[in-house]
């Protein structure tokens, strides 16, 4: 029997009595995805998952996205391996790939290798960040839109040592404006859906209002209440959806750490309208 088990207040499950190794009945998925909707994120332990099984229980929820920095196009699994993260941009709230014409709607990451200490993720809430605003914010954040733009995250990369070409990527994503507020698809919640990695700009407001709102805004999601963090073992699989939530991994180790990511986007029956 399925049981999810929360992990904070507001963000957060870990679920017990599933075989992510075996294929899942239909009950079985609509239950898992029931509880996803409802605590945003889902932990699973000790799964000894490979990754092709990693890849099967991963597309029973969405179909498959291929991230905008992976290398490996050929493989559907993005493994990330790094042993000197700082600054590379997971180490700052974000959620993953708001400058393309439609972000993921999730991911599942799973853990293969870890530094002796550290290396955990947390997580936000972003539903609560847009409900605990007040009223008159809500209303004016309703009405807004912010461009996205990869230009951030990409300079990012470049500096760290990656061979990017910036203008070859900027003509590949250009910058796009979306709602401050996402309503989702599936729930019909409000987030807030603005973060450091991407959000350049609020379309129409001054320079002088977007330097005073703008931080303000993204710095909103950083309240603990909002948020978890998970302190990883090998085999822990977390399953997040990209829509109301922020991830910030923690750049505390300088020893290798590997992940396997598989990316995924909507059913069309869940998309955004």
């Amino acid at each position: 029997m399925i049981e999810f088990h929360p992990v904070t207040k507001h963000i957060g499950a870990e679920v017990t009595g599933v075989d992510l190794r075996k294929p899942l009945s239909q009950e079985e998925v609509a239950t898992l995805r029931a509880g996803w909707l409802k605590h945003l994120v889902l932990f699973f332990r000790d799964t000894e998952l490979d990754d092709e099984q990693h890849l099967q229980f991963a597309l029973n929820f969405g179909t498959l996205n291929h991230p905008a920095f992976k290398k490996d196009s050929d493989s559907p699994i993005h493994v990330l391996d790094q042993t000197s993260p700082k600054g590379e941009g997971g180490d700052e709230w974000h959620s993953d790939n708001t400058f393309e014409p439609t972000p993921p709607m999730g991911s599942l990451l799973r853990c293969v290798q870890l530094p002796s200490v550290g290396g955990d993720t947390c997580w936000a809430n972003t539903y609560l960040a847009y409900e605990t605003l007040s009223p008159w914010l809500q209303r004016l954040c309703d009405e807004l839109t912010a461009e996205h733009d990869i230009t951030m995250s990409m300079k990012k990369a470049i500096s760290k040592g990656h061979p990017f070409d910036l203008a070859e990527v900027q003509a590949k994503w250009p910058p796009v404006q979306r709602p401050v507020v996402r309503v989702h698809a599936e729930t019909g919640r409000k987030a807030l859906f603005v973060n450091r990695a991407s959000t350049t700009r609020l379309v129409g407001l001054t320079d002088r209002e977007n330097e005073a709102l703008l931080p303000m805004l993204i710095d909103h999601i950083r309240s603990p209440e909002y948020q978890l963090r998970l302190r990883w073992r090998p085999g822990t699989l977390a399953f997040w959806d990209n829509r109301p939530t922020q991830h910030y991994a923690v750049a505390d180790y300088t020893e290798r750490r590997r992940m396997h990511r598989v990316t995924i986007n909507a059913f069309p029956e869940h998309a955004d309208r």
